[in-house]
């Protein structure tokens, strides 16, 4: 009987594996899913800046730049998505550190004129705003010749320096040329010049508005000869460089239309900087 019972039971097992009732082996761990690319690091545009300009380029009490020009560079960046570094430089060096590819574009409230695009590509103009000339409060003027034998200060290398020696220099004024606009000011008080020829915004902000602009104002009419001052405006690339004058152009039409650019203009402005 034992001989039968254990052979009924190797048949019972063998009918049983025929049938597939064996164990499955356990199934595999699933692979982790493999991690995420790291996004790729945005490409530099190093953005040229004379930071004596305020309110269009100057430095926080910390040292970081900004301004109007900055915020719109910053602003353009985003939209062509590029990460701005700021490269300082003094005006009158602008264009050839350009040319020297020291930086990518200069985003510093340079004016689009004949003269420059000669050497240089500019885009589409992103502001334009006149300028004036400053002298003490009640100077009288009917034309420049009113302003015989007074010294003032520019700024090297800007359209207002151009102004000046076409226009005041043959009217007996001395023109002083300056490697940044602060300096003027600081020679304005410290009574070295008689005045100076400035962008009416940024001679606003950062002399008149101040205490040491006291007993100053503008005199005559505002400036803004093509012949002088261009057309606005407008971010400044080598030549050549016409798909990142594209992108740039886009950028700027972009941003007026989507609002971007009204919102960076109401922190600094209380009119319309774009202009006509």
């Amino acid at each position: 009987m034992k001989h039968l019972f254990l052979t009924a039971g190797l048949l019972g097992a063998v009918a049983l594996a025929g049938c597939g009732k064996t164990e499955a082996p356990p199934a595999p761990a699933a692979e982790a899913p493999a991690a995420a690319p790291a996004p790729a690091a945005q490409a530099e545009l190093k953005v040229a800046i004379d930071p004596t300009y305020e309110p269009f380029t100057y430095k926080t009490a910390d040292g970081k730049p900004t301004g109007f020009d900055v915020d719109i560079a910053e602003a353009l960046c985003a939209e062509i998505q590029r990460k701005c570094v700021y490269v300082e430089q003094v005006w009158d060096s602008m264009i050839p550190g350009l040319q020297a590819k020291k930086y990518d574009v200069i985003i510093s409230s340079m004016s689009i004129t004949d003269e420059r695009k000669q050497v240089i590509d500019f885009t589409d103009k992103y502001y334009s705003t006149p300028s004036r000339i400053v002298v003490k409060t009640g100077t009288e003027y009917t034309d420049p010749a009113s302003l015989k034998g007074k010294k003032l200060g520019v700024l090297k290398g800007s359209t207002q320096e151009k102004y000046a020696l076409g226009e005041l220099q043959p009217a007996g004024v001395n023109v002083v040329p300056y490697e940044a606009q602060d300096q003027v000011y600081l020679d304005i008080k410290s009574g070295r010049l008689d005045g100076t020829v400035a962008d009416q915004v940024e001679v606003t902000g950062g002399f008149l508005s101040k205490p040491d602009g006291e007993g100053y104002g503008f005199v005559g009419p505002a400036l803004s000869d093509p012949k002088y001052y261009g057309i606005g405006m407008g971010v400044a690339l080598r030549k050549g460089e016409d798909e990142l004058r594209n992108q740039l152009n886009a950028a700027i039409a972009a941003i007026r239309a989507n609002g971007v650019y009204d919102t960076v203009a109401k922190k600094y402005f209380d009119f319309d900087v774009y202009g006509d």
